[in-house]
């Protein structure tokens, strides 16, 4: 139906499916691996709560969701896209800093080396998500390992989302 409707990309394992459907690692896999068989490019979404990052399992818990949704893929979704967005972060108007969304940007691109390969790794677009805002876009875009947005709340105000996208430029 996505494709139907003009659909190319699909967001698969957000944090509100995770939390209030009881999406699992395995069932973010599979709706992965049918996204990519319909044609659709699946934007995987990872990324830790404040607990979870209060208590040091950020790397833990973000690794297990990667691995979780990616191992075995082969060759499928080959223009897959990894979010990263530290629920924490999500509409709350905190974000992580640079440097800590650089860090589990780089963490998850070695991940994705070890799964995927170095050359698949190196294509995957990986998104940083998490009160993304035209104030703070480009000095998270800056970052090596981020190699774009994923915009919520501030993609409702024009003004706010043109300004996010020059960043971007």
């Amino acid at each position: 139906m996505l494709v139907e409707a003009g659909c190319q990309f699909v967001i698969v394992g957000h944090s509100e499916r995770r939390q209030f459907f009881g999406e699992t690692d395995a069932g973010v896999a599979k709706k992965l691996r049918a996204a990519a068989a319909a044609g659709l490019v699946p934007i995987v979404c990872v990324g830790e709560t404040l607990a979870e990052r209060e208590a040091g399992r950020t790397e833990a818990v973000v690794e297990g969701q990667i691995r979780g949704a990616l191992t075995g893929l082969g060759d499928v979704a080959p223009g897959l896209v990894v979010a990263y967005e530290p629920v924490w972060a999500i509409g709350t108007g905190r974000t992580a800093t640079p440097e800590q969304a650089e860090e589990v940007h780089a963490k998850i691109r070695g991940w994705l080396r070890e799964i995927l390969g170095a050359e698949r790794a190196e294509a995957t677009r990986i998104q940083y998500g998490g009160s993304v805002k035209a104030d703070n876009a480009k000095t998270l875009l800056s970052q090596p390992n981020i190699d774009g947005a994923l915009v919520g709340g501030a993609s409702l105000d024009a003004a706010s989302f043109e300004a996010i996208v020059l960043a971007a430029r």
